[in-house]
């Protein structure tokens, strides 16, 4: 598989070469849903809480006697059977984070990748330099290379200056490769990776 590299000039300046082996095949679409379920899972707060009959206001004093009054007997006015009573195994603040075998975040992140890639929605570019560090000149890059919407842009170690020209533009996101998952690829329309970052990311995937 080979795939073009291009300038920030949207001119292509060389190819890549890519392991079949690695990007090619069928996509494991399974993988990437495993991963974004779990990735979705730890990023959920958790705060939800419940009043149990200890937790509840109201008096803990018995409302009559045990027997001879001819009602059903009853220890106390919060038990969970009276209205505005306690509430009986309800939801309490819990962490929903769970772990997945390396293989299967590896998998799915290769899985997400090749998907972008067979649709067309992969940009591999030389470098991505700030240049004078200027919003409007960054946004102009990105339109000379077709960008539009939701991009994620990827590199090995992001560039301070460039990182300054574009992390206010709405819709684009800066990754280093290290820790791209794949819920980050899948949640974007474009990919914009340095060459670098993709040789990386196949060493790693590999």
């Amino acid at each position: 598989m080979k795939l073009d590299i291009v300038n920030t000039n949207n001119e292509k300046v060389g190819a890549l070469e890519l392991n079949d082996d690695v990007f090619g095949g069928r996509v494991q679409s399974e993988l990437i849903w495993e991963s974004v379920v779990q990735q979705n899972a730890a990023d959920r707060r958790g705060t939800h809480a419940t009043k149990n009959r200890a937790a509840v206001s109201g008096s803990g004093k018995k409302p009559w006697r045990q027997k001879g009054t001819g009602r059903a007997r009853v220890g106390d006015i919060r038990n969970p059977i009276w209205r505005k009573g306690g509430t009986v195994f309800g939801p309490q603040p819990r962490s929903y984070e769970y772990d997945l075998p390396k293989k299967v975040r590896l998998g799915a992140l290769r899985a997400a990748i090749a998907q972008k890639m067979q649709d067309g929605a992969m940009v591999v570019v030389d470098a991505l330099e700030g240049g004078d560090g200027k919003t409007k000149a960054t946004v102009e890059m990105f339109e000379r290379l077709g960008l539009r919407g939701k991009t994620l842009v990827i590199d090995v170690q992001l560039d301070e200056v460039f990182t300054r020209s574009a992390r206010n533009i709405t819709g684009v996101r800066l990754m280093p490769s290290a820790r791209v998952t794949a819920r980050d690829v899948m949640d974007t329309a474009h990919v914009v990776a340095t060459r670098g970052a993709l040789e990386k990311l196949q060493d790693i995937l590999a």
